[in-house]
């Protein structure tokens, strides 16, 4: 029988010498686990910034009205079929449920994201605002909430867009023999696009919203003033619209029905949260040199942001104002 044997049976507990072989090597420097990603889905997902960069007066920041653009692709894109839902919706009551939406935009969504620009000026945007008011699970369930009614919006905005797009594209005398008739493709196709841009990042996709987004409302602005010019060469048309105003009822009557109406039009709203969510790319000019992001808010920035918003808001106004004046005369005037 051996030693250790012997040892055991006798109770003996072992030697100091003999427990090291058993412990752990903590003196050793053991291998740590990568913190890079295998897959190219992962180093996507990783490549991000931290936040505290996003608050500070990054590389990678543009003044406003550049950034503007971005926010118009997602905001100005409503024109191209927000005159036609009002119609259908209201009819000759669309410029007064129009100027309703307009109204609550200027006076209600404007004022309430000017303030959320000040609270959360590293991009987070109003819903990490509410986040804050409730704690535990009833804060991610309002959270998961919101995020599926603001992703609801923005995934029926880009394709209803992406549709009127892919239907003028058709029409068009000049594309019709190469798109033929395939409008889903087109439309396919074109939210493919627009994917691939906005999963490339904010960024990189400035320039090529200004490309858009400017000849977009330059041919925006071409169509008004035809339409416009119709109009007033037509005068019927606006005693045919006054009268059709006129069998509807009273003022106050007309007034009840384009209130009733009008959340039907608000289908660009959406553009309010992307302006805050582009914040961090908006550049905040001499005010914010020597700005810390640990210690303060970036004063610039925001009042810039405030600016982006304003701007965007005023044009959008002042194009939906005059579509929802000139439809229901040029439906009158095809009809």
């Amino acid at each position: 029988m051996s030693e250790d044997q012997l040892s055991a049976d006798r109770g003996i507990p072992e030697q100091p010498a003999e427990r090291s072989r058993q412990r752990f090597p903590f003196r050793e420097q053991l291998p740590e686990p990568s913190l890079e990603y295998g897959s190219p889905i992962g180093r996507w997902l990783a490549s991000g910034e931290p936040l505290d960069d996003h608050a500070g007066a990054g590389a990678g920041s543009h003044p406003w009205w550049k950034v503007i653009w971005l926010t118009g692709v997602d905001y100005f894109s409503t024109l191209g079929y927000q005159p036609g839902i009002a119609l259908l919706a209201a009819g000759a009551l669309a410029p007064i449920a129009t100027v309703i939406l307009v109204l609550v935009t200027l006076f209600g969504a404007l004022p309430v994201y000017a303030q959320v620009a000040g609270r959360s000026y590293a991009g987070q945007g109003s819903i990490a605002l509410l986040e804050n008011l409730l704690t535990g699970w009833k804060g991610k369930a309002l959270v998961l909430l919101l995020l599926g009614f603001a992703a609801t919006d923005f995934v029926i905005t880009m394709t209803l867009s992406s549709a009127d797009a892919a239907k003028h594209a058709i029409e068009n005398p000049f594309l019709h023999e190469v798109l033929g008739e395939h409008q889903i493709l087109v439309t396919l196709a074109i939210l493919a696009v627009l994917a691939v841009v906005f999963l490339k990042g904010f960024s990189e996709a400035i320039g090529l919203a200004s490309a858009a987004a400017l000849p977009y409302l330059a041919l925006n602005l071409v169509v008004l003033g035809r339409s416009a010019f119709e109009i007033i060469t037509h005068p019927a048309l606006v005693a045919d619209w006054h009268s059709a105003l006129a069998a509807k009822g009273d003022p106050s009557l007309l007034i009840a029905g384009a209130v009733l109406v009008f959340p039907k039009l608000a289908l660009g709203l959406s553009g309010f949260e992307t302006g805050v969510s582009v914040m961090p790319l908006i550049d905040g000019g001499k005010r914010d040199k020597r700005h810390n992001p640990r210690t303060g808010v970036p004063e610039g920035r925001v009042a810039n942001t405030r600016k982006l918003l304003l701007t965007a808001a005023a044009i959008m106004s002042v194009m939906l104002v005059a579509s929802s004046l000139i439809s229901p005369r040029l439906h009158l005037y095809f009809a």
